[in-house]
């Protein structure tokens, strides 16, 4: 990542943080928070390195030297996409192998989590959930032969937690699976062409199109807790970072990312806009860690 110009880092002064951000709605408004806390709680100058394509490009980024904090980490996603460990699915081993092998291999530090996780889940409309008495992923299984259900395009053949695990862990199939681009999903349930959906938990458009989260009733899908990282060097040099980072810490559940998200992709706000009033409306979580 030497040779790249990453849009952020020009001007980028001695008293600078730098904080990564994929080209996820949530990622760019959870940037926006730590730039916002990091001005009110601190001396320090921060930009903000935005829309990286993925969670390896944001990782090289600090890796590299390019940036300071990644905005939103995932602890099962880490796991086996950074550390290329084996996939597991128990949450408490999840965190101290992430934790300790991103301070160990890569001297940068794994707070924890934000308070929220952006996971896959199984998703209906309302009328459908009531109408078939469903709460959990396993009442799907006297439906699914006959259910046409749309799936992100990557989960299809994803080792360890795609569709040939599921169907061996759940013990069901589906009868008709759509795999189609991400944003597409919702609007297809929405309008009744498809029976179910794997989405993703925190999207505003679970909000904006008022659907079912089913339970994933048998702990299928690993943890995806949603945490900032930090590199070691930059918290050394400015000690005072860490607990503004840390005052995040528990303070956005998965229902709040949903609707802060849902300001941004249905109501057209700008990340940075809905991040502020949050902050003030939050008092900049003063009673934080």
């Amino acid at each position: 990542m030497s040779g790249c110009s990453l849009p952020g880092l020009a001007g980028s002064g001695d008293n600078t943080v730098r904080i990564a951000a994929q080209n996820t709605t949530e990622q760019q408004i959870m940037a926006y928070m730590i730039q916002g806390m990091i001005s009110h709680y601190t001396d320090l100058d921060s930009t903000i390195i935005n829309n990286l394509g993925s969670g390896n490009v944001s990782f090289n980024a600090l890796k590299n030297g390019n940036a300071d904090i990644s905005s939103i980490r995932f602890y099962g996603t880490d796991l086996t996409t950074v550390l290329n460990e084996k996939f597991e699915r128990d949450p408490a081993t999840v965190k101290s192998t992430v934790t300790k092998a991103f301070e160990d291999r890569y001297h940068m530090t794994y707070f924890e989590s934000y308070g929220f996780a952006d996971t896959y889940a199984w998703m209906v409309k309302q009328s459908y959930a009531k109408k078939h008495h469903l709460e959990n992923v396993s009442d799907l299984k006297k439906l699914a032969p006959t259910m046409k259900v749309g799936i992100d395009q990557i989960w299809q053949n994803r080792p360890g937690d795609g569709y040939p695990a599921f169907q061996k862990d759940y013990g069901f199939s589906f009868g008709t699976v759509y795999p189609m681009q991400l944003g597409l999903l919702y609007d297809a349930l929405a309008s009744d062409k498809m029976d179910a959906v794997l989405g993703y938990s925190t999207d505003g458009r679970v909000g904006s199109y008022n659907l079912k989260l089913l339970k994933d009733d048998k702990d299928f899908f690993p943890p995806y807790d949603g945490s900032p990282v930090a590199t070691d060097a930059i918290l050394k040099k400015h000690p005072e970072l860490k607990p503004v980072i840390n005052r995040m810490v528990g303070k956005i559940s998965l229902k709040t990312m949903q609707q802060l998200n849902y300001q941004v992709d249905d109501q057209l706000q700008e990340p940075q806009t809905v991040a502020k009033a949050y902050l003030k409306q939050h008092h900049y979580f003063e009673g934080g860690n």
